[in-house]
This record gives C-alpha cells, sequence and structure tokens, in this order.
C-alpha cells in the first residue's frame, strides 16, 4: 500500500451501499448446521469469553437489563399422595398477570433424605416438547418396554413425571412447569409460541405490538426470551419455599426443556448441579420457535453455551439423534475445558446410542446419581426408579372451579406481556443515562454504567474488534480507466469478508480532511465496468478535497436472499417457510453488520498502514448504522466522523426482510445510543435537532468532550 499512501496524510472513508463484489455471498448458517466448540489455550481467554457470552445470552433473551422481579403470589392447592412423594398444583405469575403453571413434587413426609437443618434440595424440571402430561400411547408404551428404554407400565406412560416422582422419592422437592401453550399455560397458546408459520394480521399494528411484530424484534422480544424469564422465575418460587435449602438447587429437563436447561445454567449462577438432556450437541440446536431468539448462536452453539455452567458439574447424554455425535465431537472438548478449569470429574456424557431422542429410564438412571451426589444426598438415596400409581387429569389439571384459568389470553395478553417488557427496560434504561448535573466521581460512575450496560448491548450486536494487520489480505486489483483511480480489494481471513474500494488520489496532501459526500448505487460494483466504476469513485471525489478519497463499495446483500424477496436491498434470509427473524438473525449477523465489517476491514488496513495519518469517516443516511459502528469500534484509530443521517431511525423498517433491520436497536436507543457510544473522539452529525440528539449530548458532556460534539 506505499503506493496508496505516499504523500498523503488524510483518508476519507466513504460509505457507498449498495454496490459489492460477486465475491461477497456466502452461505448462511442454519440451526441444522456444524457448531464445534474451540476451547480457549488458558483460563483468563475462557473466562473473557464466558463473560461476553453471557452477556450475549441475556441481550439475546431480551433480559440485559433484567426486569423487576415482582411479587410472585404463589398458589398450592390440590395435594396429592403417593407411595414416597407428594404432588401440588401450582400457579404463580412470573411477571403481572402473567401465569406459569406447574406440579410440585416434594418427599413423603417420613422422608428424612436430604434433610439439612430442615431444608432441602430441591430441582426444576423444564418438561420439553410434549408437555408435562404428555402420556405414550399403548403402541409407543410397547414399544419403549420392548426396547428397554422404559421398565414400568405406569411410569413409563408418564416419562417427563416419572423423574420428577423418583427425584422427590430420593429425598428433592422438584417442580416441572409448563411451558407456553402446554397443558395449563394457554395465555399464549401452543399455535404462537410453537408453530408460527404465516404473519398474524396483528403484528403488523405498530401501536400494540405483539410476538412476532417487527417492533418485537427491535426490542428483542421473543417466546424463547419470555420461557427464559419463566424459568427464572420458576427457580425463584423454589428458592423460596420454606422447605428448600437455596444453596442446593439442580435444574433437569429433555429436548426443549435441555434448552432452557442450558439457558438457565449460562445465566443464573444459583444453580449448583444441571443435566441438559437431548439438546448439548454440536449438530441441530433446537428446531422450535421457543429455542430460537437473534444473535443468540452468532459465532457459537450449544455445546460452548452449556460450557459456561463449567466448572459446576453438569451431565448428559448423547443418543441416536442430533446429538449422536457428542461423544467424539463436543464431549471431548467439554472434557478438555473441565479439566482446565481444575475439575474435570464435574462433566460426564452417558452413552445411550441405542435410543432416540428420549429422557427415558435408562437416561434417568444416569440422572439420578449425577443429582444425588452433586446435590448432597446421603449415601442409601434410592437410585433405582420404582413404579407409581398414575396422576388423573383431574390431579395434574391446575385450573378448576375453584382455581379458574385466566381469562386473559390471546393476543390482548401478549401485548400486555410486551408492553411491561418494554416498560421495564425503558425505565432502566433511561435511568443509566448520564446526569448532566453530575460530576466529578459520579458522572464517571454514571457513564461507565452506561457504557457497560448500552455499549454492552452494541457490542454484542456488532461483535467484532479492529482486525490485526496480519488478518488482512490485500490485492490491487487492475486499475481503471482514469490514472487517478486505483482499485483494491481486502479480504479477511477468518471473517469470510471481502470488500471493495477505489484510492482516488492526484490532490495535495491535507491533514484535516474534507467532508466527502456519499453517494448510494444499487448496482452490482461487478457489473460495472471500469468506466462506470471510475465515474462513481470521481464524482465521489469531486464533492470533497485535498487528501486522497476512499470509496469503499459495500455489500447490498450478503448470501442467499429467499426467492420470494429477490432484491439487493433486502436481507438475505436462510430458506425456512416459517415468518420468523430468529431462524436467520440468531445463526447469521444482519446486512448492517456485516457492511460494518468490510468498513472494519478498510479502516484496520489504512491505521496499520500509516498510524499517524488522519483517517476520517463521512457517510449519510444509507450507511450511517454500519459507518457509525465502524468509527465506535476503531475509536482512535479514526479521527473524525461526519455523518449526514438525515433523521434515519432503525426503528422505522417495517419488515425484518429491510436491508436497514438490526435487531434490539430500538431498545437501545437507536442510532443516538450508537453514536453516543463515539464519545470522546470527534463527531459530526449533519440532518438532526437539538432534541433527537440529546442522548448523544449529555453523553458527551458527561465524558467531558462535549466541544468535541458538532451538530448542523
Amino acid at each position: 500500500m506505499t503506493r496508496l499512501l505516499a504523500g498523503s496524510l488524510a483518508f476519507l472513508i466513504v460509505a457507498i451501499s449498495g454496490a459489492t463484489s460477486s465475491a461477497q455471498t456466502e452461505k448462511l448458517k442454519t440451526l441444522n448446521d456444524h457448531f464445534p466448540f474451540s476451547v480457549p489455550q488458558s483460563v483468563q481467554a475462557w473466562d473473557e469469553r464466558s463473560e461476553s457470552l453471557r452477556r450475549r445470552v441475556l441481550v439475546a433473551t431480551g433480559l440485559w437489563p433484567m426486569p423487576d422481579k415482582t411479587p410472585l403470589s404463589p398458589v398450592l392447592h390440590g395435594n396429592v399422595h403417593r407411595d414416597g412423594f407428594t404432588v401440588e398444583k401450582v400457579y404463580f405469575q412470573s411477571l403481572p398477570g402473567h401465569y406459569v403453571t406447574g406440579m410440585l413434587f416434594r418427599p413423603a413426609a417420613d422422608n428424612s433424605l436430604g434433610l439439612v437443618d430442615g431444608k432441602r434440595p430441591a430441582v426444576l424440571s423444564p418438561h420439553g416438547h410434549g408437555g408435562r402430561t404428555m402420556r405414550l400411547s399403548d403402541a409407543e408404551l410397547a414399544k419403549q418396554l420392548e426396547s428397554g428404554g422404559e421398565i414400568f407400565e405406569n411410569s413409563g406412560r408418564y416419562p417427563k413425571l416419572a423423574r420428577c416422582a423418583h427425584l422427590a422419592r430420593m429425598g428433592c422437592v422438584t417442580l416441572i412447569f409448563d411451558m407456553l401453550g402446554y397443558a395449563d399455560s394457554q395465555q399464549i397458546d401452543y399455535q404462537t409460541a410453537h408453530r408460527h408459520a404465516n404473519p398474524r394480521p396483528e403484528e403488523a399494528d405498530r401501536q400494540a405490538p405483539c410476538l412476532f411484530g417487527i417492533d418485537a424484534d427491535l426490542n428483542l422480544q421473543s417466546v424463547m426470551g419470555l420461557q427464559t424469564w419463566n424459568a427464572i422465575r420458576a427457580l425463584d418460587f423454589l428458592a423460596e419455599l420454606p422447605d428448600v435449602d437455596p444453596e442446593r438447587l439442580g435444574v433437569t429437563g429433555g429436548s426443549g426443556g435441555g434448552t432452557q436447561t442450558i439457558l438457565l445454567g449460562a445465566i443464573d449462577p444459583r444453580i449448583k448441579v444441571g443435566f441438559p438432556n437431548g439438546m448439548v450437541s454440536t449438530s441441530m440446536q433446537g428446531g422450535c420457535y421457543c429455542e430460537n431468539c437473534n444473535y443468540l448462536r452468532i459465532g457459537t452453539g450449544n455445546v460452548e453455551l452449556a460450557a459456561l455452567f463449567a466448572p459446576k458439574p453438569q451431565g448428559m447424554t448423547a443418543a441416536n439423534d442430533w446429538t449422536k455425535a457428542m461423544l467424539d465431537d463436543g464431549y471431548p472438548e467439554l472434557q478438555e475445558l473441565y479439566a482446565m478449569l481444575g475439575a474435570p470429574e464435574n462433566v460426564m456424557c452417558g452413552d445411550v446410542l441405542r435410543f432416540p431422542h428420549n429422557y427415558n429410564y435408562v437416561t434417568r438412571s444416569m440422572m439420578y446419581p449425577w443429582m444425588a451426589k452433586h446435590l448432597g444426598l446421603p449415601d442409601d438415596v434410592p437410585l433405582v426408579e420404582t413404579d407409581f400409581q398414575p396422576l388423573t387429569e383431574a390431579d395434574m389439571k391446575v385450573w378448576n372451579d375453584e382455581h379458574p384459568a385466566p381469562t386473559d389470553v390471546g393476543i390482548p395478553h401478549e401485548r400486555k406481556v410486551l408492553a411491561w417488557w418494554k416498560d421495564q427496560s425503558d425505565r432502566k434504561l433511561d435511568a443509566l443515562i448520564p446526569d448532566r448535573s453530575a460530576e466529578g466521581e459520579a458522572a464517571n460512575q454514571q457513564l461507565a454504567e452506561y457504557r457497560r450496560v448500552v455499549g454492552g448491548a452494541w457490542n454484542v450486536i456488532f461483535d467484532r474488534s479492529l482486525p490485526a494487520a496480519q488478518a488482512l489480505h490485500v490485492t490491487e486489483l487492475d486499475s481503471g480507466t482514469d490514472s487517478e483511480v486505483t482499485r483494491y480489494r481486502i479480504e479477511h481471513r477468518d471473517w469470510k469478508t471481502v470488500v471493495d474500494f477505489d484510492v482516488i488520489s492526484g490532490s495535495s496532501p491535507n491533514a484535516n480532511g474534507h467532508v466527502v459526500a456519499p453517494v448510494t448505487f444499487a448496482r452490482n460494483a461487478a457489473q460495472q465496468d471500469a468506466s462506470q466504476r471510475d465515474a462513481i469513485a470521481k464524482s465521489v471525489a469531486a464533492k470533497g478535497t485535498a487528501g486522497a478519497t476512499v470509496v469503499v463499495y459495500l455489500a447490498p446483500s450478503i448470501g442467499r436472499v429467499k426467492d420470494s424477496m429477490e432484491s439487493e436491498h433486502q436481507q438475505p434470509l436462510i430458506a425456512d417457510d416459517r415468518s420468523y427473524s430468529g431462524l436467520t438473525f440468531g445463526y447469521n449477523r444482519p446486512l448492517a453488520v456485516k457492511r460494518f465489517e468490510q468498513l472494519l476491514c478498510v479502516l484496520a488496513h489504512l491505521h496499520h498502514a500509516e498510524p499517524e495519518g488522519a483517517l476520517s469517516i463521512v457517510a449519510d443516511e444509507s450507511s450511517c448504522i454500519s459507518s457509525a459502528a465502524a468509527a465506535v469500534v476503531a475509536g482512535d484509530a479514526v479521527d473524525r466522523l461526519d455523518l449526514e443521517s438525515r433523521g434515519f431511525r432503525i426503528s422505522r423498517v417495517s419488515d425484518y426482510s429491510d436491508q436497514h433491520f438490526v435487531p434490539g436497536a430500538a431498545k437501545y436507543f437507536d442510532l443516538p445510543g450508537l453514536l453516543s457510544l463515539r464519545a470522546p473522539a470527534a463527531l459530526k452529525i449533519r440532518g438532526e435537532t437539538d432534541h433527537a440528539m440529546e442522548l448523544v449530548k449529555k453523553v458527551y458532556a458527561a465524558s467531558g468532550a462535549g466541544d468535541r460534539l458538532m451538530l448542523e
């Protein structure tokens, strides 16, 4: 790049969205791809990685910051006695007006197993798909008995309740609670929570958002997030019971309940032992809406998410399903991590490859001793499951005449849940905005907390740092027809990012740089001949002055766009008929983030080539999000960001196929929230009112850089 840099001190990066090279396509990742876990080389590296992953889980599930834990107001009724245990029906409010239902299994009154100072260990059991009351048909039960997957007719017919019954016989208080749409949890029905396909008319209502609508996406509100919150509150319920020892809490679930166990173990430090069954895998990551949300598995997968529980005791199995490769791909890496953390004995993966997807008697027989050992149960605890007299439908049904089901259901209930959720986020985030009257240490603390929470969220969205020089491969392409235009391509060795840019030279050096208006082109750069690209570059340069002008061609689309939405101005989406953003953006970065990566590569290359040279970004509303994020991440490497946003906001997009769609952007103050993180570096904003930029002004003032913010 000496030719590019010779005699030039200033570089104006012009972000032009809508043009790209043909090399800029890549296969989108889906939930059925491969998700390997690579163990970091040191404990420190894992500590850093695990902290960022926990934040990713919380941001993705809409729980960053965490909502207030409102009163549960629990109700227990309908005590049923069985040999060795009792069962009560339970309901409580995970948030005002939203009820979680389930069944509480307790050891029989004469059972002293597990008691320490009058308190018992407790196990939370998210049931997974099939429901808490799942009952095997005669044919399926006969098949299970013949294969040895189940041993007893009664407990085998109700396999989800069987584990709760025996855990109670072992001395554990056990709660199995309903997923949304199952059994007594009908305020949000099964079809909506687990089988949503085509958009409902109500999802287009921007004034009263509901699940799967664009405003839910923009605020990171999802079925998976709500179920994660319900699981946290279910653990609260267990921990607050007078007969439960809150220092001895375990969680185990199978299939979709295994997914919930993984997430809960990742973010809730109260759990002491886990057994996420049927979903710790480098293969399929969970095929239901309730197992997917935006950002969750970008750059990670279920094995690494399960690793967040390390070094605490964690068990699982490998069956003849998507977990069948675990013994060779996934489990060895978990063993390596646990060994590095000094607890190799705290992870196990049982071999049940002779059975299909299950949480059957054989699998349960592996879970019981694991729970007994790590919950401090005595040596004489009964670890062999025995049969039990089945519960009747009336025994299992939470709602009855004395305890009527809530009438607040369906779309109206969804809207109330999302409104409460958004109000919680808005109040907590608004409280973080620095107060202009604060001074000294108080001001510093406010600013630090704002950056930790709001900046931490944007770091999940734009999860890249300025690349090292050795990560970039730069090629000089054929020069244009104009001798003042030189053409280059940068490829990032790991990101699969490719970006073309033109350098227009011939002006005298000017360390201060000048404003160059960005130009948006819809045509593919590879389809333009040299003279056309020369004209584009020269038209941009003509609006600037002095130093070399670098025209960056940002990708109009990266990946494969759905056939029904074949447009270079739309997001590439995975080929799935189900209408849900999380199936694409739970695994793939949005287009704005890919464009940000392209800009970051160019910025990094220019900065490394001449660290002392002045470097500026000039952009308009077509690329303002990517440009703002690149300037924030590049920090001091970018001397100036000059942005003509013209009031652009991500929150105005109407569909997740829009090229500017960025999940969660509205929650974290949209463009102003992102721009505020540029403080204290120089920032010039045009096309915005003072009122619209009030947040940015407050953060710049708190950082002591109010004079470095210019509004025109």
